[in-house]
């Protein structure tokens, strides 16, 4: 009878298929962890990518910060040595040296040797112990016989040639005891046209022009300023601006004072009627 009720028993156990489901359950946990094992390395992979990325990146942002650091400090150091090097006058040869300079790419040799002028045309150079006023009067101690036996009209006896309107408002303010009761006029472009000075230049006698080579070339150009009176022409040469840049150290302010110099200003010099002067 134990037998019998031992078969019964097992009888009505559920078949091992019924088991199966949870067995089937495991065998498709081990599925998705095998493909959570396959899939896992991606997002590892993609971050691994993405690094060299980044990396590159941070590493040109540096190289272009790194530039323009250079560019500034190599700026600062040529203000610097600029600052701290001691001034030295202009001399005759230090133009003579700059016009050769200029031209040498585009003029032959023989065009070249044109351009020298006689040493007998530059006035004494200052020595920066002079205000300008103390240079004009040495250069020029005959200024109040000179400027009262001119009268013509679209002229000048003197022309001091500087870089700006604001540096040759400074002129004029600072060369009261050598100008006396002789004219002065502005030759710079900045709030003036061009029209109003030649009308100026016309109507009455001026003795004194102060202003910047370009508009002095555009007045001689248009007929308004006639240049074979002119005794003397100074240039402002050892004074420098906010960037310790004299006169001829601007670019286009250097191309206009030799195209200004060809305009008849050279023969003039080598005819001797006409004296050059470095401030």
């Amino acid at each position: 009878m134990a037998d019998d009720l031992g078969d019964e028993w097992w009888k009505n156990q559920p078949s091992g298929g019924a088991s199966s489901p949870e067995a089937s359950d495991g065998d498709g946990g081990g599925d998705t962890e095998m493909m959570q094992q396959e899939t896992a390395p991606i997002p590892s992979l993609s971050k691994k990518g993405k690094q060299p990325k980044e990396c590159f990146f941070i590493q040109t942002k540096e190289t272009k910060e790194d530039a323009t650091k250079t560019r500034r400090k190599r700026k600062k150091k040529i203000t610097d040595i600029l600052a701290k090097s001691e001034p030295k006058p202009g001399t005759p040869e230090d133009l003579q040296k700059l016009m050769k300079d200029y031209y040498s790419s585009s003029r032959s040799v023989i065009e070249l040797e044109e351009l020298n002028l006689p040493d007998s045309c530059f006035l004494k150079a200052n020595d920066l112990t002079h205000s300008l006023s103390s240079y004009l009067k040495e250069i020029c101690p005959k200024w109040v016989k000179l400027w009262k036996n001119h009268s013509e009209k679209k002229s000048v006896l003197m022309l001091i040639i500087c870089s700006s309107a604001i540096r040759a408002l400074e002129i004029i303010r600072s060369m009261t005891a050598f100008r006396g009761d002789s004219k002065v006029m502005k030759l710079f472009a900045k709030h003036i046209k061009i029209q109003e000075q030649v009308k100026l230049l016309e109507k009455r006698v001026v003795h004194l022009g102060i202003g910047t080579p370009g508009r002095i070339k555009e007045l001689v150009k248009q007929g308004g300023l006639n240049l074979n009176p002119l005794k003397f022409l100074v240039f402002d040469w050892n004074w420098r601006d906010q960037k310790l840049r004299r006169l001829m150290d601007i670019p286009e302010i250097k191309k206009e004072v030799f195209e200004l110099l060809e305009m008849g200003i050279l023969s003039l010099c080598k005819s001797e009627s006409l004296k050059l002067g470095l401030f």
